[in-house]
């Protein structure tokens, strides 16, 4: 599903046509444009008019502006760049949509990821244009003051920042100031002149003051413009403003309260009571209004309206006067007073219902939580239909857990558990098994988990296993998974579609990493089925990534590109983080298919993605591992060579032990095409690549003893279901028996290999054995098993010819005695692209004599005698 932004927070406030004129702050916001200025500052105390004058000027200044108000809620990084790119989609459509989508998905990338990728996008805007950031002061997060450093440090020429606020935000202003980058306004610039009161005092609000009593007034509020509109708004319709002013003093708290006192006195009782109770509300419209009053004589669009024109401090936030804001000092005054009367929670819990039944949940949950109606909170965190998908949601609940005592925590379990499992969610491990231990305590405390259990107590013991499970997932401990999955669905309610789904996803992937085929696809087909019931698009996508990877793997190589075809089409508008899953699932299916033009698309796609989730970096090894296989397939060894050190890495460096053995195997496919089959069989021997050994030992013309190692993997793979790699096991086996001259053996062998991958069209499988394998299916024309499917294969294998793929090393052409250096592998793939010992020489900065000393080792090795010998040999050996 899409991320629908507010839009009224995109809103640019609207210039009221009595607006007093200030020429004076456009000319100094002009001058920093014209200056080169990046940021513009204006930072002053509540109610100096900042968004007044940033208004006026861009309507001014002939550059289009995005305007951004934000709120608390945007404290949240993820939330906060999301409604930056929404707000950006305003001056150009389309910008950062991508990002929208990633940044919906469970797996974050990292905020300079995402920033750079908004970046490059912003560059691209033709024109100037400037970006207004409103309210900053709400923002209370180090992590939108560094994201928004970064932000402006990278800023394109083409924008410009404004930033209002009520306080210096957390950026390197020092820094700006003096590389000429700041523009300031600050409360001494805002504040009113004497002209500028003057003006604002008697033609806007239509008083008839002298020029001493406009003096004096200014004087007494400082120039405080909403001090000004106040006591404006008190004495219209004052016998005699000249006593007003003199009695206008004190400080500011004073002068407020004396204010509220008039403004609020002078309104009828029905508007007064509206004011008060619908303060709790940060922005409101007319059936909201209403709901909140619960008063069938007070219309809440009409009332709105005539705050509105009495100038009553609202503020609309769209074109068609729909829905209002009261000004922020408005609102706190009118709370404070709200406060006083002890009911505040009353207009609070009547606001979350009218959310609740708008499908507005998240902020029925704000409402219900600034009641203090914890059964009401608890009642909308756990509806299906709270957006926990949406950025920062997770957060808000969990900061409303941590901060309720801990006494009120231990009677209710399912806050505790859900406290742990929205910690899961955001990747918080630490802790959680403290809470569902807790969750479980006070279940017992409550009487709950002895004796006959009833429904509800039952799924929540349910839910808490599926808690466990997950967090299992996270330490890799599979035995653990497998209980506590098992355990979750014995207790789970059989209508919590849900989270039977998610026990079954997390049942199916202990089965997985169990090499148990047949139990995961069961469990992810029947996860998926529920999910689908249930209307669950994340489940849904979850649920078919896992099933078409088990599909690959058990040989459905065409039903797996459906599945994974499937996923893209949901994950296009909703969870772009499985999606590198599925890329990567049909670059390994097309791999298969020997459609390696295919296959690197995918792979790109995969890797353009993967590079953004710094926390899933497995799939970006995984990825890069494929892309190596890809490149040795086409002979690039170098190539390949470079991608598996830079994965080797990044695999040493962060510790990822799970991807260890897939670098291994990698690694020892590019040595047995070096021909360097010693340390093929150490490496093997190392990781545990039984596999690998017995190609390595029919290389090296050992086929006994590869059909020693290979028996036992046959019959483990075939107990496992595991078709794909069966059938790699059994390939490499009928080699063994044609090079052991086991001709009959290998050619039942390999017949029983090609009836069992030609539904699913492999190719790979075959070509990636060799010389060996097309003579053994050549053998198979006496004797003809599919016969198209074999003249397909050896078609393959003349393609290989003439593209110049050298195939993997065999018995007729075994390895080097002593296997060529990094030099001088260098040296000989310089000579099959004809240059001269002059020209090698000046290519890599090396002496003529050197060069020639490297031939002589090059020649000793590959026991030949002349260049075009040498060239040949190493292409044998698959050097080139």
């Amino acid at each position: 599903m899409a991320y629908a932004l507010l839009k009224t927070k995109l809103h640019i406030p609207e210039l009221r046509p009595s607006l007093v004129p200030r020429p004076r702050l456009i000319e100094k916001l002009n001058q920093g444009l014209q200056t080169g200025s990046k940021l513009t500052l204006v930072s002053a105390p509540a109610g100096f008019g900042k968004s007044t004058v940033v208004t006026e000027w861009i309507a001014v200044c002939g550059r289009p502006a995005a305007w951004l108000s934000l709120d608390e809620s945007e404290s949240d990084w993820v939330r906060f760049v999301s409604y930056l790119a929404g707000a950006l989609q305003t001056i150009q459509a389309g910008i950062g949509e991508s990002l929208l989508a990633i940044l919906l998905s469970p797996e974050v990338p990292p905020v300079e990821v995402v920033l750079t990728a908004l970046l490059n996008e912003i560059a691209a805007i033709q024109g100037y244009f400037i970006l207004v950031l409103d309210d900053y002061h709400a923002i209370d997060s180090p992590a939108v003051d560094q994201a928004l450093t970064f932000l402006i440090e990278h800023q394109p020429q083409p924008m410009h920042l404004v930033i209002a606020t009520r306080e210096d935000p957390a950026l390197p202003l020092a820094r700006l100031r003096a590389r000429g980058y700041l523009t300031e306004l600050r409360a001494a610039d805002l504040r009113f002149t004497s002209t500028e009161a003057t003006e604002f005092l008697n033609r806007v609000m239509g008083l008839t003051l002298s020029a001493t009593e406009i003096n004096s007034l200014d004087t007494r509020t400082e120039g405080w413009i909403a001090g000004l509109q106040m006591a404006a708004i008190s004495m219209q319709g004052h016998p005699d403003a000249s006593s007003f002013i003199q009695s206008f003093t004190g400080s500011h708290h004073f002068v407020l309260d004396y204010l509220i006192e008039e403004v609020f006195n002078q309104q009828p009782p029905t508007v007064q009571a509206f004011l008060l109770y619908t303060s709790v509300l940060e922005r409101m419209c007319g059936s909201l209004c209403e709901a909140v009053l619960l008063d069938s004589a007070v219309s809440g669009q009409t009332t709105l309206e005539y705050l509105e024109r009495a100038n009553l401090f609202v503020v609309p936030l769209d074109n068609e006067r729909h829905w209002y804001r009261y000004h922020q000092l408005f609102a706190e005054l009118l709370q404070q007073r709200l406060q006083r009367s002890g009911n505040v929670a009353v207009y609070h819990r009547r606001a979350s219902e009218w959310y609740e039944n708008n499908d507005l949940l998240l902020e029925a949950f704000r409402h219900a939580a600034a009641a203090n109606d914890v059964a009401r909170a608890e009642h909308l965190i756990e509806s299906t239909r709270m957006p926990l998908h949406l950025p920062g949601a997770a957060r808000i609940i969990l900061n409303w857990l941590a901060a309720l005592p801990q006494t009120l925590l231990d009677v209710r379990p399912a806050l505790r558990w859900r406290q742990a499992s929205l910690q899961l969610a955001i990747g918080q491990i630490t802790g959680v098994e403290e809470k569902l231990k807790a969750a479980e305590a006070a279940l017992v405390g409550a009487g709950r988990a002895g004796g006959a259990l009833d429904d509800p107590t039952r799924d929540l013991i349910g839910k808490i296993a599926i808690a466990r499970a997950t967090l299992a997932m996270h330490q890799f401990e599979i035995e653990n998974i497998l209980v506590q999955a098992n355990r979750a669905l014995e207790y789970l309610a059989p209508d919590s579609l849900s989270e039977r789904s998610t026990a079954l996803l997390t049942l199916g992937l202990g089965y997985y990493l169990q090499e148990d085929s047949a139990a995961a696809e069961r469990a992810y087909s029947e996860a998926l089925a529920l999910a689908r019931e249930g209307e669950d698009i994340t489940h849904t996508i979850l649920a078919s990534v896992r099933l078409g990877q088990i599909q690959m793997f058990t040989g459905q190589l065409y039903k797996a590109a459906e599945t994974h075809e499937q996923v893209l089409e949901l994950v296009h508008q909703y969870s772009p983080a499985n999606a590198v899953i599925a890329y990567m699932g049909l670059a390994e299916i097309h791999y298969e298919w020997n459609n390696l033009d295919a296959a690197e698309k995918y792979l790109e796609q995969s890797l353009q993605l993967a590079q953004q989730y710094d926390h899933v970096v497995d799939r970006m090894i995984l990825t890069n591992l494929y892309l190596a296989r890809l490149k040795l397939a086409r002979g690039d060894v170098c190539g390949a060579e470079r991608i598996v050190a830079q994965a080797e890495q990044t695999v040493q460096q962060k510790n990822i032990r799970i991807r260890q053995q897939d670098v291994a195997f990698c690694r020892s496919e590019i040595l047995l095409r070096q021909g360097n089959l010693e340390a093929v069989l150490q490496l093997a021997r190392q990781h545990d690549l039984p596999l690998m050994q017995g190609r390595t030992l029919v290389a090296q013309g050992n086929p006994r003893a590869a059909r020693d190692i290979l028996e036992p993997l046959r019959e483990q793979r075939e107990a496992k279901g595991w078709g794909q790699r069966l059938l790699e096991v059994m390939a490499v086996q009928a080699t063994a028996l044609y090079a052991e001259s086991e001709k009959a053996k290998a050619l039942d062998l390999i017949g029983e290999v090609l009836m069992l991958a030609e539904p699913g069209g492999y190719v790979r499988l075959f070509l990636n054995e060799g010389r060996l394998m097309a003579e053994l299916l050549s053998a198979t024309a006496v004797q003809p098993v599919l016969p198209n499917y074999v003249h397909r294969l050896l078609a393959a294998f003349e393609g290989e010819k003439r593209e110049e793929r050298p195939f993997p090393a065999t018995p007729g052409f075994s390895s080097l005695v002593e296997p060529l250096s990094p030099r001088e592998l260098e040296i000989v793939r310089l000579i099959a692209q004809g240059l001269s010992n002059q020209e090698i020489g000046q290519k890599l900065f090396l002496a003529l004599d050197t060069i020639k000393g490297h031939n002589r080792r090059i020649f000793e090795k590959l026991q030949v005698q002349r260049r075009t010998e040498a060239i040949v040999r190493a292409r044998e050996l698959g050097l080139l």
